[in-house]
């Protein structure tokens, strides 16, 4: 008679349950004659690093209403994938290379950063579906899918071809937020908005050959004292005194 533990210890059964899920392909989706059908695609994670509680939750929200569907005779999909996250999996890679290393993406150049990225990208990404496998996440892991994957370039480029096509989106001139360090352009999301206090220099701009009564120069305030090395002129309303 084996005596039964005080705790649960979730490791001793959570890999054996899933291996055999997953050699018994127990949650995979394909059409049939079914009328009832139930799809959730996964919000998908970035592979900038491990999965958190927040992952966790939203993992069993979507877990609970997909296993209900399957078992009320639904066709049932969970579409599990991971998201490439573009500049914030880049901004990762670098900061442990200076971590690590010392060194800068200008220091290995562009095709030794590149690579460290897919590497970056493999180990997160091995990380995350065994942290979901283990979480008894119900998906249909053969459909398994990565945002940069052939298939999903492929899909993006049609899609984005066909909104231009049909006007529905166009190239701006403008860049949204400038990263300094990163030296290209980053969304809202990665922005860190800071309140300082700030401060106003006042630059006195000479003027060229005043007409008697006129004044020598003229003063303009501004938050940005570091623009004046590109001025090449004042421009002033004729109106204003």
């Amino acid at each position: 008679m084996q005596e039964l533990p005080k705790t649960y210890d979730p490791a001793q059964v959570e890999q054996l349950i899933a291996a055999r899920w997953l050699e018994a392909k127990a949650f995979a989706a394909a059409p049939d004659g079914r009328d009832q059908r139930y799809v959730i695609m996964m919000p998908l994670p970035n592979v900038t690093g491990a999965l958190h509680m927040g992952h966790a939750m939203d993992n069993v929200m979507q877990d609970l209403l997909v296993r209900w569907h399957r078992m009320s005779g639904d066709n049932a999909l969970w579409m599990p994938g991971t998201d490439h996250a573009g500049i914030a999996t880049q901004a990762v890679v670098e900061k442990r290379l200076v971590e690590l290393e010392g060194k800068t993406r200008h220091d290995i150049g562009r095709e030794a950063l590149v690579k460290r990225i897919w590497d970056w990208k493999e180990q997160c990404q091995s990380r995350i579906i065994r942290q979901q496998q283990s979480m008894g996440c119900s998906c249909d892991w053969d459909r398994y899918r990565f945002t940069m994957d052939p298939v999903c370039a492929r899909a993006v480029r049609h899609t984005f071809f066909r909104l231009f096509r049909d006007g529905l989106i166009h190239r701006g001139t403008r860049m949204v937020n400038w990263d300094c360090a990163l030296q290209t352009a980053v969304s809202d999301d990665e922005i860190e908005h800071e309140t300082v206090q700030g401060h106003f220099w006042h630059l006195r701009y000479p003027v060229i050959d005043p007409a008697p009564g006129e004044p020598d120069h003229v003063t303009v305030a501004t938050t940005r004292p570091e623009t004046m090395l590109g001025d090449t002129a004042v421009a002033c309303h004729p109106g204003q005194g």
